[in-house]
């Protein structure tokens, strides 16, 4: 009669320690599988990281762009009206070559404060800049036309920042600057000052 009842306890034992192994051996199966779906997610947003940093400046939005820069400049920043693509077509600049822009200019045209931001095609990038530079240079040969700007004109910057060619002539009010001995050169340094706080904004906005 023991026997019997030895051998349904050595059965129950058995099936216990199976089960336990069988057990452990699914928390296993859970951990390994946890830790690979960990891995998995680490790497889609490792993945995810890397494309937004490669394509940082391709996801901007130009319109937005004044807002920061007149928390930038506050009331120094003058351009308040928006250029065209047929004012960018004059100077040569087509819309075979761009992307997107942003571009304004003040209302009255004795102030020469402009701010063009030109995001080139895949291409298009040197060329771009050929005819920004070409549209600085028209400018300075200009300056006899408006010779109060002449100081703000000279100190205008051309920056390219990734695939945005950005064209800066800020200062606003130079009155000032050129103080009662008309000094052409303090005005220039004022404007690059200007400039300057803009590019480098721009650089921050536009991925740099």
């Amino acid at each position: 009669m023991k026997k019997p009842v030895i051998c349904v306890c050595a059965s129950l034992l058995a099936l216990g320690l199976v089960a336990c192994a069988a057990s452990k051996s699914d928390e296993g199966n859970e951990q390994s599988v946890k830790s690979q779906e960990d891995n998995l997610s680490q790497q889609v947003l490792d993945t995810e990281d890397a494309q937004v940093t490669e394509q940082v400046g391709e996801i901007v939005e130009l319109d937005d762009i004044r807002e920061t820069l007149v928390e930038v400049l506050g009331e120094h920043y003058w351009p308040n009206t928006r250029i065209s693509p047929e004012y960018l077509a004059d100077y040569g600049l087509s819309e075979e070559l761009y992307e997107d822009f942003y571009g304004e200019v003040p209302v009255v045209s004795t102030n020469v404060d402009t701010l063009i931001i030109i995001q080139a095609k895949e291409g298009c990038l040197e060329e771009v800049e050929k005819v920004i530079n070409r549209y600085r240079e028209a400018l300075v040969d200009d300056t006899k036309q408006y010779p109060m700007n002449e100081g703000k004109i000279k100190a205008s910057r051309i920056e390219t920042i990734g695939n945005y060619v950005c064209f800066v002539q800020l200062g606003a009010d130079t009155t000032n600057a050129y103080g009662e001995d008309g000094n052409k050169e303090a005005v220039i340094l004022h404007c690059q000052e200007q400039n300057e706080l803009v590019i480098e904004a721009l650089g921050k906005i536009l991925g740099r």
